[in-house]
C-alpha cells in the first residue's frame, strides 16, 4: 500500500511539476475551448490521455518497446502546438459539434508520445520491482487526479473571464491558444536543436 501511495504522489507531481510544464501546457490547450457545460467531455479526453500515457509506460516497463528519447522530446511540444492550433476550429464551430471520435484518437496518440517522454525514468524506478502493475495503477491514479484538477482550474478561469469579465468566448480561446503557442515555440526550438545534434 505504501508503494501505491508513493506512485500516486509520483504521478501527481509528474503533472504538476512546474519545472517541466509541458504537461500543464498540453492540458491547458486541451481544455481551452470547453466550458463547465461540457466538463464531462474534457474529463473523458483527459482520461483517454492518462490511459495512453500509462500504456507507453507499461510498454517501456515490460521492455516491449524502446523509443528515441530525443525524437520524443521534440514531439511533445509539437503535440502542444497542434492542440493549441486545433482550438481555432472551435472559434468557427461549436465545441459540441466537433467530432469527438477524432478528438479522442488524437488525444490518445498524443498521450502515447507524452508517456514515452517519461518512460526511461519510470523504467529505472521499476527496475527492482517484481510487481509492475501496482506502480502503474498508482501512477495512473496520480496523473488522473492532477489532470482533472488542472482542467477544472482552466474551466474556472474560462468561466471567470467569459461570464464575469464578459470576454467573448472566441476571444478567450484565441488569446489563450496564442499564449500557449508562444510559450511552446521556444520548447520546440530547443528540442529540435537537441535532436539535430
Amino acid at each position: 500500500m505504501q508503494d501505491f501511495w508513493f506512485y500516486i504522489k509520483l504521478g501527481f507531481n509528474h503533472v504538476l511539476d512546474f519545472g517541466a510544464y509541458d504537461h500543464i501546457l498540453f492540458l491547458a490547450a486541451l481544455a481551452t475551448p470547453f466550458t463547465f457545460k461540457h466538463w464531462k467531455r474534457v474529463v473523458i479526453l483527459a482520461t483517454i490521455f492518462t490511459i495512453a500515457h500509462c500504456t507507453s509506460l507499461a510498454l517501456a516497463a515490460f521492455d516491449v518497446m524502446t523509443v528515441d528519447v530525443g525524437l520524443i522530446e521534440f514531439l511533445i511540444p509539437v503535440t502542444i502546438l497542434l492542440t493549441a492550433l486545433f482550438n481555432f476550429i472551435y472559434v468557427f464551430r461549436d465545441a459540441v459539434n466537433v467530432g469527438m471520435y477524432l478528438h479522442v484518437l488524437v488525444t490518445a496518440f498524443f498521450g502515447l508520445i507524452h508517456g514515452f517522454g517519461f518512460s526511461n525514468y519510470f523504467k529505472m524506478l521499476m527496475a527492482d520491482q517484481e510487481d509492475k502493475i501496482v506502480p502503474l495503477l498508482g501512477f495512473a491514479t496520480g496523473i488522473e487526479f492532477s489532470q482533472v484538477a488542472i482542467i477544472m482550474i482552466v474551466l474556472a478561469i474560462a468561466f471567470l473571464v467569459q461570464s464575469i469579465l464578459r470576454v467573448k468566448r472566441s476571444h478567450f480561446i484565441i488569446s489563450l491558444s496564442i499564449l500557449i503557442c508562444v510559450i511552446t515555440i521556444p520548447l520546440l526550438y530547443n528540442t529540435l536543436l537537441n535532436l539535430m545534434e
